[in-house]
């Protein structure tokens, strides 16, 4: 059978019906046989467009060519030439969007499942106990403080470990991981996966220190009176937005990254053995279209006591943002869709308790700035959801703390760190940013990519500072 005719190979699934009861990894993964079968398909090409729609320009055509061969721990180690955390990307990276829809099979057939293959070979070498440190350069003596242990603190720091820079990871809260540990579910994103991550840059010399708010702990001014040559600002977008409609003050209405926060990092589903408690009721309502709602009604459905789960959304399906194969899994779990509906008010009772929604139905018009025809109310179409909770995931942006306390940092009207987009510098010198913090709320692997630019763009920096020649330091620096 030619390759291109052998079908996708779909991930394994837990069935609906037993995931909506724990937190568990949805996806189970490929096995060997899966993985090296969805490997062939691949057409090895001369030029592989798919590493060109990678922001972080992984050599997916040579990782793949390795599962072929079953080389896996040899394709995890490929892949980790630019990418320091395939077990999460191949988890969370919208690879629909991005290097599968550039793979030449979509011409005429589904493309090669290079998230898929990326997940299992990362999981392979971890459970093999075949992880290695890469080569690092000598020491540079110099040090670089990067705030904040997302995403791009995590990709900045494993970039810049490599080249020889001393780096230390501060980190707000009490688990390295940020919007991974918070933000994104066990059942998308297992936390032992996070922290494996997290360990393999600690093997790489890397220091990880948690509690420290940077900004009121201690401020950037602080970091380089300390002897930090650079800072690096990954803090993410963790200021949630609200809709400013009536009875967003009542009790059992949450911010999303409050709501998730406590169940993600906090385990609050399972209190009274983590004391951070989460009382949502038996009836939630999840506002938003995005990853983020879908990832708080998904786990509103998972609750003890919660009975029904809706996803209120302005737009019909087709216009959400979310990725499809989220979208899927929520309707297989059950959520109860409301679509083309917008929230006007919360409804509460006398102890100032939510007790319903009320909402007014909703019809496409014209097409807005971003291409998505805009909503329009439907005039006396209100109508009430009762519930006893309510999540608001319809977006954020940075939490404006280091902003205030350092002096110099230019930003723009959404809170964001205005930086040079090739070098990912910010107008105060030695502070370098990428991620939600210059972009807003966006997707894990384009905080990743950036931040590739920002670390090559604080070792141009820290070259010049110690007289060094200035050259390429990473030999296919995304760009993003």
């Amino acid at each position: 059978m030619a390759k291109t005719r052998i079908p996708r190979t779909a991930m394994p699934l837990r069935p609906p019906q037993a995931r909506i009861r724990d937190f568990l990894e949805v996806a189970t993964g490929f096995t060997p046989e899966m993985a090296i079968q969805e490997a062939q398909r691949c057409l090895a090409c001369k030029n592989p467009t798919c590493e060109a729609g990678c922001p972080v320009r992984v050599p997916i055509r040579e990782f793949i060519t390795l599962v072929a061969k079953a080389d896996f721990t040899g394709a995890a180690r490929k892949i980790k030439e630019q990418n320091a955390l395939p077990a999460i990307c191949g988890r969370v990276c919208p690879q629909e969007t991005q290097c599968e829809q550039t793979c030449i099979l979509t011409k005429r057939f589904e493309s090669v499942a290079v998230g898929r293959l990326e997940r299992f070979v990362a999981d392979y070498e971890r459970e093999q106990g075949e992880v290695a440190v890469p080569e690092l350069a000598p020491s540079t003596g110099q040090k670089v403080a990067i705030v904040g242990s997302g995403p791009a603190g995590l990709t900045a720091a494993g970039d810049l470990a490599r080249l020889g820079y001393q780096c230390t990871i501060f980190e707000a809260l009490h688990a390295a991981g940020g919007v991974l540990m918070y933000g994104i579910p066990q059942f998308r994103l297992p936390k032992e996966t996070v922290q494996a991550e997290v360990n393999y840059l600690r093997q790489m010399g890397v220091e990880v220190v948690t509690n420290v708010v940077v900004g009121q702990t201690i401020t950037v001014d602080d970091l380089f009176d300390e002897g930090y040559d650079a800072v690096f600002l990954g803090t993410g977008a963790g200021l949630p937005k609200f809709m400013r409609i009536p009875g967003e003050n009542l009790n059992g209405v949450y911010s999303a990254n409050e709501f998730l926060t406590r169940i993600n990092l906090m385990k609050a589903y399972l209190f009274p053995e983590y004391d951070t408690p989460v009382r949502p009721g038996k009836r939630v309502v999840t506002v938003g279209g995005g990853n983020t709602a879908m990832d708080g009604a998904r786990s509103a459905r998972r609750f003890p006591g919660v009975e029904e789960s809706y996803l209120v959304y302005r737009r019909s399906r087709h216009e959400m943002p979310a990725r499809e194969e989220e979208i899927e899994h929520a309707e297989e779990e059950g959520i109860n869709f409301k679509l083309l509906t917008n929230p006007v008010r919360i409804l509460g009772n006398e102890e100032g308790r939510v007790t319903g929604i009320e909402c007014v139905r909703m019809e496409l018009g014209e097409p807005d700035p971003s291409g998505r025809r805009r909503p329009v109310e439907v005039k006396d179409s209100n109508f009430v959801i009762p519930c006893d909770s309510v999540v608001m995931a319809i977006g954020q942006e940075p939490n404006p703390l280091i902003m205030r306390t350092t002096e110099g940092l230019e930003t723009n009207k959404w809170n964001c760190v205005v930086v040079d987009a090739d070098t990912g510098a910010a107008s105060r010198e030695g502070v370098f940013a990428a991620g939600d913090v210059i972009t807003g709320g966006a997707t894990v692997i384009l905080a990743m990519g950036q931040a590739r630019v920002a670390a090559a763009g604080i070792d141009a920096y820290l070259r010049r500072k110690r007289g060094a020649e200035v050259c390429e330091p990473l030999s296919s620096t995304a760009r993003s």
